[in-house]
């Protein structure tokens, strides 16, 4: 092995070990840290496309990093301005509740108190707008930082690709290719898909929770769409609870209506509307996968999990993928992509990525 390259491997190992001190030190940043990187990878081809249009990378940086920090910005504060503005209407919804309610069943009728169950959603409102107003200094803190990361990650974008590849041997570089395309990919379908299904979904609440004369309709279709990101359970679950309330409080007909075309309108129509429309451009994973991915990256990690449980069981597959293509003797699909240079480096990538760079510039010499 030559000086050069072993000097390389020791300075990747280095940098794996400072990662390993900044993860436990900054250990309460990570999560912002890995989100900015997440939507850094996301948002890279729209810095690409302002760059191809004539528009400087370090004012493409700030367009992009702007434009993100602000979708942020409201999306948070929209919801919680609405929260804080409907406080008294979800008060006033638990206090139209009565403390007992009777239920028949056949020839039996039972009766359910309620008087706990409301004590404790009371409390845990309140608790929750305390929490809430502690953290926002933090909170602004963090997104901040967020935009600080973001700006520096899309000005020099190519850093993390020619690292990657001037450490990896040549034979090896399909492998990044094919990690970057899943990262890539799966984090268009969280991010974009999600996205554009919950602004389908809010859009399509907000009509419908209105022509049933519901009291908060705009707050109902913010949390309808919100719960378009948990997946399998979506805004059902807020269409079975609307659906209770209503028949608790003696509204039977907005019950079966809002459970029926709740369900058909709210639950099911963003998904089978937009979905496949953007579906082409992202690689998804079973639902169950899936499913696991988000469940477990949420009671692990907390509420960055929704984008790295599923990113971790991505890379999982694609590893799978890439073992089972070695183990039959296949040639993988991204060999025809990345060719070989006259060194034995990895040539072009066509597709857009960070990764593309670190190819282009991250040439290596053969081993000893």
């Amino acid at each position: 092995m030559s000086i050069a390259r072993r000097r390389r491997r020791l300075l990747a190992a280095l940098v794996v070990g400072l990662l390993f001190v900044c993860g436990v030190v900054l250990f309460d940043v990570l999560q912002t840290v890995f989100f900015a990187i997440t939507v850094a990878y996301v948002l890279y081809p729209v810095h690409q496309h302002l760059v191809r249009r004539g528009l400087p990378a370090y004012w493409a940086s700030a367009v992009v990093t702007g434009a993100a920090f602000g979708v942020v910005l409201v999306v948070v504060g929209a919801l919680g301005l609405v929260l804080y503005n409907r406080r008294e209407s979800l008060f006033t919804l638990l206090r139209t509740v009565p403390p007992e309610v009777t239920v028949p069943l056949g020839e039996f009728t039972y009766t359910v108190d309620t008087t706990t169950i409301l004590a404790t959603a009371r409390n845990a409102l309140q608790g929750l707008a305390v929490d809430v107003a502690t953290a926002a200094p933090v909170l602004g803190l963090k997104l901040f930082l967020f935009a600080i990361l973001l700006f520096a990650l899309l000005v020099r974008p190519e850093a993390v690709g020619r690292a990657a590849f001037s450490v990896t041997p040549p034979a090896y570089h399909d492998v990044l290719v094919a990690l970057d395309r899943r990262v890539r990919e799966t984090l268009y379908g969280i991010y974009v898909l999600q996205a554009a299904t919950a602004a389908g979904t809010f859009a399509v609440a907000l009509v419908i929770f209105g022509a049933l004369g519901y009291g908060a309709p705009f707050t109902l279709a913010v949390v309808a769409g919100v719960l378009q990101f948990i997946p399998i359970v979506g805004p059902g679950v807020l269409i079975a609870v609307l659906t209770g309330v209503d028949l608790v409080t003696g509204m039977p007909t907005r019950a079966i209506l809002v459970a029926v075309i709740g369900a058909v309108f709210i639950g099911l129509a963003p998904d089978a509307i937009i979905r496949p429309r953007l579906a082409s451009r992202a690689a998804h994973l079973p639902t169950s996968l899936y499913f696991i991915g988000f469940t477990g990256g949420l009671l692990t990690v907390g509420a960055i999990g929704f984008i790295a449980g599923p990113l971790v069981v991505g890379l999982l597959v694609e590893a799978v993928e890439l073992l089972s293509q070695t183990a039959e003797g296949r040639q993988t699909q991204l060999d025809a992509t990345v060719t070989p240079g006259p060194n034995g480096e990895a040539g072009a990538d066509p597709r857009p990525g960070a990764l593309q760079d670190g190819q282009v510039d991250g040439a290596d010499e053969p081993d000893d």
